[in-house]
């Protein structure tokens, strides 16, 4: 566990503020793919990344075609071999498809196989309903298998950050303050995952890191909600706690679904 730093986490509480000093870990280079650093960018990758904005805006949607290869190239003042590989680049992606002697058309969102598009669409798209409860869906599968994990492996130190991290979310809680009460929030449930001791599932949450984050800063803008993750925290670190694998995935399955009733009753249906 060479990897974790400590963190003094700090919140504004009436005229004072509090500390709390907990485990973080730095987090990881994002790696190069269609969302990544505009600077190195070839041509092909400038003119796929903007044709994937168009789809994700909706002005390209499931099942219409794309502009062919000369509108393309005038609208980018490429060559149209610069847009034959850009489309090539998507194809690849299954983001689009070609149909001989029809066109180019848009592939469903449930076909891609880029993680990284599939993210954007997620944090940028208009389906955000469908997203924001496939996310939890997700969460729900992997984090609850974390937890049972960590429930044997947990050191006291992760415990400690666990209970500390929980002070910071009610202290945020207290005053409103959204953004502390998000990042209090993730680096509770980075310890989990880190605590686990199995390194996929860290990788494999890593690049959901900025979808999660658009996320929870929507959903902890609700007071109620605030209340009802507080609580649910405390149940899971108390879990942990007792070092019973049952209760701690149980607690983390029962907060998943609260999320889930929460995203659905208090933000879906006020939209």
């Amino acid at each position: 566990m060479s990897d974790i730093l400590h963190l003094n986490v700090s919140v504004a509480h009436g005229i004072r503020t509090r500390k709390y000093t907990c485990l973080t870990y730095p987090p990881r280079k994002p790696e190069a793919g269609i969302g990544g650093s505009m600077a190195r960018k070839s041509l092909v990758g400038v003119v796929a990344d903007e044709l994937l904005d168009r789809i994700i805006e909706g002005e390209f949607p499931p099942g219409s075609t794309v502009p062919g290869e000369h509108e393309l190239s005038a609208r980018h003042e490429v060559s149209r071999m610069t847009v034959r590989e850009a489309m090539k680049t998507l194809q690849a992606q299954r983001i689009l498809s070609v149909e001989r002697g029809r066109g180019t058309f848009v592939n469903p969102l449930s076909r891609w196989a880029s993680l990284e598009a599939v993210l954007r669409a997620a944090s940028e798209g208009k389906n955000d309903a469908d997203a924001s409860i496939q996310l939890i869906e997700l969460r729900r599968m992997l984090e609850t298998g974390a937890c049972e994990l960590a429930a044997g492996r947990i050191a006291e130190e992760e415990i400690t950050s666990l209970f500390n991290y929980i002070s910071a979310m009610k202290a945020a809680h207290s005053i409103n303050d959204v953004a502390a009460f998000v990042e209090a929030d993730l680096a509770f449930h980075d310890v989990i995952l880190h605590a686990s001791g199995n390194v996929f599932v860290s990788v494999l949450f890593e690049p959901l890191h900025r979808v999660l984050e658009n996320r929870r800063t929507e959903t902890s803008a609700v007071p109620e909600i605030q209340e009802h993750a507080i609580g649910h925290h405390q149940n899971i670190a108390e879990a942990l706690q007792s070092r019973d694998s049952v209760r701690s995935r149980e607690a983390m399955d029962a907060h998943m679904q609260q999320t889930l009733d929460d995203l659905k009753h208090l933000v879906l249906e006020t939209k």
